[in-house]
């Protein structure tokens, strides 16, 4: 008889998997307006908040929802995606899935991963959005000066569009003109997420 010996694999440690960059917005908010030379007031009168939801940003006691978020971003004269390159001026050519730069919004209960890389003479900035039961990108339908193609990766979604209200799910795609008004709900009972490109046209 032929006994096998399996060998067993010598005890060590794993060797540590990247980690995802997680950045709360309000660092990036503070690091942006400080780079412009604006005051907080400034900032808030420029996005139309009041100064005390830009200090609390800020300092971390608040989380914008998606919407806010862009609103406050269009106002440092960055786009959403931007707000990445000031976590990393200098992002690698390749960036894995378990190291994408994550940003949280607790009001959408949704995370915003980059997919990157960007540069400033990029026209396309891709993210994946997560959105948790009962998030939303925004309190209405928002206008955004740029065009988007989502496509729906996990569960299922509902898009206002204007006056029309889709529901859809997995491997559904919209095109989201510049200019419309829109807004993502997740009303199921499951994560949803939904992989966007922007198309920013650079002058």
């Amino acid at each position: 008889m032929i006994e096998i010996v399996r060998k067993k694999k010598p005890a060590g440690r794993t060797p540590p998997s990247p980690t995802k960059t997680e950045v709360h917005v309000g660092d990036i908010v503070r690091r942006l307006r400080k780079a412009h030379h604006l005051s907080v007031r400034t900032l808030a009168d420029k996005c139309g908040f009041s100064p005390s939801f830009i200090s609390q940003v800020e300092l971390r006691q608040a989380s914008p929802s998606i919407a806010s978020t862009e609103k406050i971003a269009s106002a440092l004269g960055v786009t959403l995606g931007e707000f990445f390159r000031a976590i990393d001026p200098t992002p690698p050519a390749v960036i894995r899935s378990d190291a994408r730069p994550v940003v949280q919004s607790e009001w959408s209960r949704a995370k915003i991963e980059a997919l990157g890389p960007f540069n400033k003479d990029s026209q396309f900035e891709p993210m994946v959005i997560t959105i948790q039961p009962g998030g939303a990108s925004g309190h209405k339908p928002y206008v955004r000066q740029a065009e988007q193609l989502a496509v729906v990766l996990l569960g299922t979604l509902e898009l206002t569009l204007e006056e029309e209200v889709h529901h859809l799910k997995r491997g559904d795609a919209a095109g989201i003109p510049a200019g419309n008004r829109h807004c993502w709900r997740n009303i199921s009972k499951r994560p949803a997420q939904i992989l966007i490109v922007t198309a920013h046209r650079r002058l």
